[in-house]
């Protein structure tokens, strides 16, 4: 038998080096282990010529190993150099497979785990825990005896695998080790974090290499990913080096091509390469069979941790990406801080603890910075399945905050995007705008602001403190990043957001235990463009609500389709199969990629039958539906001709963008004399620039859509706003405030080319001047000339983003509507306007 080391630490990237270090400079006896023949085998894969960043920047490094912002190689060499200075005993090409106390049995601790391989089966077996000394057992049959075991494997080695058809074909791969030997290929890189945008990048560096490289995110932000890499990234893409693909997921592959999934339907491309760059979860077989238990179930669920990094097994510690903390800084203050618990320094805080002492600073109460974070952990549901290393990091990006009884936390049509989280007290939501008296309670441990989160629109509601409270808000960046790393979090604000959902929308005096069996079984799905819920002919009763997107309803008459209604987030469909019985009487299917949430029809009808107030509004809609339908048969014989057309045209304005706008300008040609009265009403409304193309955009029949804003529900254009300059205003109208900085990336990613990028011109002579004295170009917007002629040569005028933001704040509405001289403009809601019920009124 061996001697018994102080420490065995397996694992040599960021946090083992920064360990075994800190062990050797502290004179205690340890073998750093390491699987492969070189140190820091993650960082070592990373792609030659990686730059590696030093995030956070406000976090002290505390380690006995030097690090900065730098190149791959460089990092490597300083690690090796320092590393052998410093003593440290290292054992390479020593792969442990198997850890397990040599000490007395731990009373209670046998436990039964499922262990689960990589092609889907799983197994379960019994294990019994003991103390330490602990035995590792290596690939090689050797064993090393330690009193304490840190773990800082990471998990790079357990990638998230492409679960498409086609996913395992011989041309994708999960690594990418030098950009520069790929030449002249079709390249998609799945994944919008760190390690798929570097990767990206790499491949796209230089253009004689030839290849055509592409990005599939499968949200519409990225999330996850450090700021100069998401910056570094869209400037690759506005040279034309990187197509990305937003709101996308890989459909199936094949030789030679892939199928995505977009939010405009299917597309396929040639692909002679995928590099998948999904994430990794915990190699969780292996850490479970050492004796350690995970705080969930989940997939990707972490080590159950204490402050100091023991996991349940008295004396493993994890520290690094297996702990939750992936970024390399963490990491190395980890691996240094371990150590000094181990060898008995019990009053050493983290590095990070005078940031988190300054974020608790002004909150009632002295409570030290682990209290409060056990406190924020314990009291709110999201956070529940959080380590306390988790919650370190979580509250690096999120503010804890004190509000005194009848404080207002935000106010109805208040921008932002934050999510409010209540760790003590309750607040209430003034649910009626002309009676602040009307409130509905939400109380500790429950979350606010989600609508903002999910939709980007202002707030909806007044929320004021109804007794003293703490809540902690959560950014819009720090709260994605949360539910794509913490499934129970994600789980929780999909479950109070469809709960708020329903409670707002069928109302009839319900409360949130009434709904709770429906919360309970309901199911969001995403549905691409195109894609039906509902099919006509077909048996079914489950109640559709549509969370995100929109959709129309269509009936076939004569063995046609035609369009019946549009129906905008917010609206439910599916209740007259289930109230009345029989088959569905029409088609819903999605205008754009949406999100529904399907509520199984018979625990609806349970619901329906508990409360009769709730069952007549159902009556009520299922009626005016039937009206609707009954209207149509009648009709179809006399009016086939105009419902053929109406259905036409609604079609084709679903085509134009209508089907995710909240207001849009449409011309009727019929009425429309051509005098441009409307440019240059928005022109002079507006210092002199046009915020619409009259000519422009398409036409159907006599109705055209001018190129101008559609105001849409998820707005393409604040997907990359650097200085968040893009807001939604009280209204409704999405304008760009003074902050922009002309950037252009608004005006790249409308996919309906509304935006324009210009310098406001000089000021031209009033009206009257014009007039009189024929001064200046007269009304709308002056012309390029003109502008050149009498621009300030003194004054630079730098070019900034333009878009129609509905006159707000202008008395009298729309301007270009105003100006109109016979009526031919007219700006319109969706929903109001694409109707069927329009052609009783002639409307059509």
């Amino acid at each position: 038998m061996s001697d018994i080391f102080r420490i065995a630490i397996v694992g040599s990237g960021p946090a083992g080096l920064s360990a075994a270090s800190r062990a050797a400079q502290l004179g205690l006896s340890h073998i750093l282990l390491e699987k492969t023949s070189h140190l820091s085998d993650t960082i070592y894969k990373y792609q030659k010529g990686k730059h590696v960043m030093a995030t956070p920047s406000q976090l002290v490094l505390r380690s006995d190993l030097d690090f900065a912002a730098g190149k791959r190689e460089l990092v490597l060499d300083t690690w090796d150099v320092q590393t052998e200075k410093n003593g440290v005993t290292v054992r390479k090409e020593a792969e442990v497979k198997k850890i397990e106390g040599t000490g007395d049995p731990i009373a209670g601790s046998i436990q039964k785990i499922v262990v689960r391989a990589r092609d889907g089966t799983s197994e379960t077996r019994e294990i019994q825990r003991y103390a330490p000394p602990y035995r590792l057992t290596l690939s090689d049959g050797s064993e090393v005896m330690a009193d304490s075991v840190i773990l800082a494997i990471g998990t790079q080695g357990n990638p998230n695998l492409m679960r498409v058809p086609g996913g395992d074909l011989s041309h994708v791969q999960y690594q990418l080790d030098d950009p520069a030997e790929y030449n002249d290929e079709h390249i998609f890189v799945i994944g919008g974090g760190d390690a798929g945008i570097e990767n990206a990048l790499g491949l796209a560096a230089d253009i004689a290499q030839g290849n055509s490289v592409s990005l599939v995110n499968r949200s519409a932000e990225f999330s996850t990913a450090k700021d100069a890499n998401v910056k570094a990234l869209m400037a690759a893409r506005d040279a034309g080096r990187i197509t990305i693909y937003t709101e996308c997921s890989t459909q199936t592959v094949a030789a030679g091509e892939i199928t995505l999934d977009t939010r405009d339907g299917e597309v396929k491309s040639r692909c002679d390469r995928i590099i998948a760059r999904m994430g990794s979860a915990p190699p969780r077989a292996f850490v479970e069979e050492s004796g350690i238990e995970f705080t969930s179930g989940d997939r990707l669920a972490f080590p159950k941790l204490s402050p100091v990094f023991e996991t349940t097994a008295p004396g493993i510690f994890v520290i690094g990406a297996l702990a939750g903390y992936p970024l390399i800084k963490h990491c190395m203050n980890q691996g240094h801080d371990v150590v000094e618990f181990v060898n008995g320094n019990t009053s050493l805080k983290p590095a990070d603890e005078p940031i988190l002492e300054a974020k608790f600073r002004d909150l009632p109460g002295k409570r030290s910075v682990d209290e409060w974070l056990e406190l924020l952990r314990s009291n709110v549901s999201i956070l529940e399945g959080m380590s306390p290393l988790q919650m370190r990091e979580f509250m690096l990006d999120s503010n804890a905050r004190f509000y005194r009884k009848g404080d207002t936390i935000f106010s109805r049509n208040d921008p932002g995007s934050s999510l409010f989280a209540i760790a003590s007290g309750s607040v209430l939501v003034q649910v009626d705008p002309t009676n602040p008296g009307i409130t509905v309670p939400i109380e500790t441990g429950s979350i606010f602001g989600e609508v903002g989160l999910i939709s980007g629109r202002r707030r909806g509601a007044t929320i004021v403190a109804a007794e003293d409270a703490i809540c902690v808000e959560v950014s819009r960046t720090a709260a994605l990043k949360l539910q794509s790393s913490v499934p129970a979090a994600r789980r929780a604000i999909t479950r109070i957001s469809i709960e708020r959902q329903l409670l707002q929308m069928f109302g009839s005096g319900l409360t949130k235990d009434d709904v709770a069996e429906v919360v309970e079984t309901a199911e969001v799905l995403q549905v691409k463009a195109g894609q039906s819920v509902i099919t006509e002919g077909e048996m079914g009763e489950d109640i559709f609500v549509i969370r995100t997107g929109s959709m129309v309803v269509e009936k076939k008459i004569g063995g046609k389709p035609v369009f019946l209604s549009y129906l905008p987030a917010g609206s439910y469909v599916g209740e007259m199969a289930l109230i009345s019985g029989g088959k569905r009487t029409a088609t819903v299917k999605a205008a754009i990629k949406s999100e529904v949430i399907q509520l199984q029809g018979a625990t609806f009808r349970t619901l329906l039958g508990k409360k009769p107030m709730l069952l007549e509004k159902a009556r009520r809609d299922m009626a005016a539906r039937q009206d609707v339908n009954a209207f149509i048969e009648a009709k179809k014989d006399s009016f086939s001709g105009v419902v053929d057309m109406y259905s036409s045209v609604a079609t084709f304005l679903v085509e134009q963008g209508v089907g995710e706008a909240t207001d849009v300008l449409l011309i009727d040609e019929n009425l429309c004399v051509g005098c441009d009265n409307c440019e240059k009403a928005c022109a002079d409304s507006h210092e002199g620039l046009s915020r619409l193309d009259r000519e422009a955009g398409r036409t159907y029949a006599h109705l055209h859509v001018p190129t101008s804003c559609r105001h849409c529900e998820h707005p393409h254009c604040m997907a990359d706003c650097p200085p968040n300059a893009i807001h939604r205003g009280p209204d409704g109208e999405v304008f760009i405030d003074e902050t922009c900085i002309g950037c252009g990336n608004c005006q790249r990613n409308c996919p309906y080319g509304v935006i324009r990028m210009d310098a406001k011109p000089p000021k031209k002579p009033s009206l009257l001047n014009w007039l009189l004295f024929g001064m200046g170009p007269g009304p709308g917007e002056p012309p390029k000339k003109w502008s050149y002629a009498n621009a300030d040569p003194s004054v630079e005028k730098a070019k900034k983003a333009i878009k129609c933001d509905m006159c707000s704040g202008i008395e009298g509405g729309p301007a270009c509507v105003r100006a109109c001289p016979t009526g031919a403009a007219i700006r319109v809601a969706p929903e109001e306007f694409l109707t069927v019920a329009r052609l009783e009124r002639g409307d059509a």
